[in-house]
């Protein structure tokens, strides 16, 4: 995984903060390859109540994270019991590691 210790925390800080304490936030993409390099930040939060306002909620944590990193891109997606699941879910769900 290509993340520092400091970073895990600012990732877990914004999502428990903007998602509730009971959220997860689950690392997939380039970043959980310790060979590749570069890339951005890609996160699936996990939230076990009804999220109204999804993309709102992304957006505030992929900006809250961007700007704690430097403006790194990050990119947010939600899984909530009331959203439908998509493939890239459970891809993102097999193939991430929870912070």
């Amino acid at each position: 995984m290509r993340l520092t210790p400091e970073q895990i925390t600012i990732i877990k800080e914004a999502t428990h903060e903007l998602a509730g304490n009971d959220a997860r936030a689950w690392l997939f993409g380039s970043r959980v390859d310790d060979q590749s390099k570069g890339g951005d930040v890609d996160l699936l939060v996990e939230v076990d109540a009804e999220v109204i306002e999804p993309a709102l909620l992304s957006a505030k944590i992929a900006t809250r994270v961007s700007l704690a990193m430097h403006g790194r891109k990050v990119d947010v997606i939600i899984k909530a019991p009331n959203l439908k699941q998509l493939p890239f879910h459970t891809f993102a769900l097999q193939e991430g590691i929870c912070l």
